[in-house]
């Protein structure tokens, strides 16, 4: 299966503002991209490429006042198969887990592990078999219990607030899911990438970015998605981290405001 991704996305800012785009590919994409992404930038500008601390392709760059418009299209090879579900995948110990994997265990700016929520996790989840299935008995709790709804979207809000509140957008979902994963002693990392309507009805609303997240068991990290709740063909990564703070798409040092914004995912 073939898959078309790619954005068009302006800003306006009132002087000139360093930035740092993550709106590439991620690296581990490389092999399965039959046309490579290239970033572009109206009025033409040097960007200087780099990658971070969780191997994400980043870009660095000086916007000028006015209108800036970011443009990137690739080509992506995909098996074409629903996310891989593991019912027996194992949790591991944390004394077995690799060193690389206990930075998803601890506390990060939306996922705040040291709150309440611990006991909260251990009260919904401690008698769920571990492993996959007590993954699983989050992904429906998180699905249940939030209502999505963008209109109620808000840069500040923890997995607690989601707690709390029960409404938010997908990058909420999967911060509560990741935080009682963790609460757990399951390491979970925040994903964002393309995800299209590939083998379910089309949604309503405008194309966007999706978030999702990753579960480290049995000695390898899968893919789940708790705002949708059930496996999905075609997720195309672009960045991944500890949470949503890790992976902004767009960082802009300076003031700016959103002008456009147009994502699309389609199968060729």
């Amino acid at each position: 299966m073939l898959i078309k991704v790619g954005y068009e996305i302006s800003f306006e800012t009132p002087q000139p503002a360093p930035m740092v785009v993550m709106l590439y590919l991620h690296p581990s994409r490389e092999q399965t991209t039959r046309q490579p992404d290239r970033l572009t930038v109206t009025p033409r500008l040097p960007i200087i490429e780099h990658y971070d601390l969780y191997g994400n392709r980043c870009g660095r760059l000086i916007a000028p006042a006015g209108l800036v418009t970011f443009r990137n299209e690739a080509l992506v090879e995909d098996c074409g198969l629903p996310d891989l579900q593991v019912p027996k995948a194992p949790q591991l110990a944390v004394q077995d887990l690799p060193h690389e994997t206990l930075l998803y265990l601890l506390a990060s700016r939306y996922c705040e592990v040291d709150s309440e929520l611990k006991d909260i996790a251990w009260k919904l989840f401690g008698q769920s078999p571990p492993g996959w299935p007590r993954v699983q008995a989050i992904c429906d709790f998180v699905h249940r219990h939030i209502r999505f709804d963008y209109m109620q979207a808000r840069a500040n809000r923890t997995a607690l607030d989601v707690y709390r509140e029960r409404v938010g957008v997908c990058r909420d979902f999967m911060h509560l899911a990741i935080t009682f994963c963790r609460n757990c002693n399951i390491p979970a990392r925040y994903c964002t990438g393309y995800l299209g309507d590939i083998g379910v009805p089309a949604a309503d609303s405008p194309m966007d970015f999706s978030a999702w997240f990753e579960a480290y068991l049995g000695g390898q990290w899968y893919a789940f998605d708790a705002r949708n709740n059930t496996p999905r063909i075609g997720r195309v990564l672009m960045a991944r981290g500890r949470d949503a703070a890790d992976v902004a798409l767009t960082t802009t040092f300076g003031k700016n405001e959103l002008r456009s914004f147009r994502v699309w995912t389609d199968e060729v």
